[in-house]
């Protein structure tokens, strides 16, 4: 969480701080990133994650062993409802156009409190590009994010953002405008 927090400070003007494939995929269900964004971020987050992960074997000059196991739904629900933890803070410093510090700590906490619950079931992950840099990449540990993150950020949105499309009330035209 401080570690992301720290992110967010250094790189959030430049990027939005977007480090995370099922953040980046659940900001644009909500239209707050264009597709081909959003398409570039996430190849550059796995991208990443991949160098990370061969940077990583070099140095050890060993392969790390893939630890992500077997399919478990346990493992499956784990992850997706602590990225919906995670990324349902995640909307409410984007909606609520959090800034500095404030943005830091709702999107550090939210996401310690997101690994924290993952954890007690999983690796508690709940990025499917830290999966990939860890070699703890499977189908689960690459949807159940995503899943948790369109979820996260879609409850937020439709039921407590000030500024959401599905509550907002069509104002009324004038014709003197």
């Amino acid at each position: 969480g401080l570690t992301l927090a720290v992110l967010v400070l250094a790189i959030g003007r430049v990027s939005g701080a977007h480090v995370n494939p099922a953040v980046t995929i659940g900001l644009w269900t909500l239209r707050k990133i264009e597709t081909t964004t959003a398409i570039v971020y996430i190849a550059s987050q796995v991208l990443g994650a991949a160098v990370a992960l061969r940077l990583f074997q070099y140095f050890q000059g060993d392969v790390l062993p893939n630890v992500a196991g077997k399919f478990d739904w346990r493992i499956f629900v784990a992850e997706a409802i602590g990225t919906l933890v995670f990324t349902f803070g995640i909307a409410a410093a984007v909606t609520q156009k959090l800034k500095g510090y404030q943005a830091a700590f709702t999107i550090g906490t939210s996401l310690m409190l997101g690994a924290l619950i993952a954890s007690t079931a999983s690796n508690g992950i709940l990025n499917p590009a830290v999966s990939l840099g860890v070699n703890s990449w499977s189908w689960t540990y690459a949807v159940a994010p995503v899943l948790g993150a369109v979820l996260g950020m879609n409850i937020y949105d439709m039921f407590l953002a000030p500024e959401s499309d599905l509550k907002a009330t069509p104002k009324p035209t004038s014709i003197i405008d």
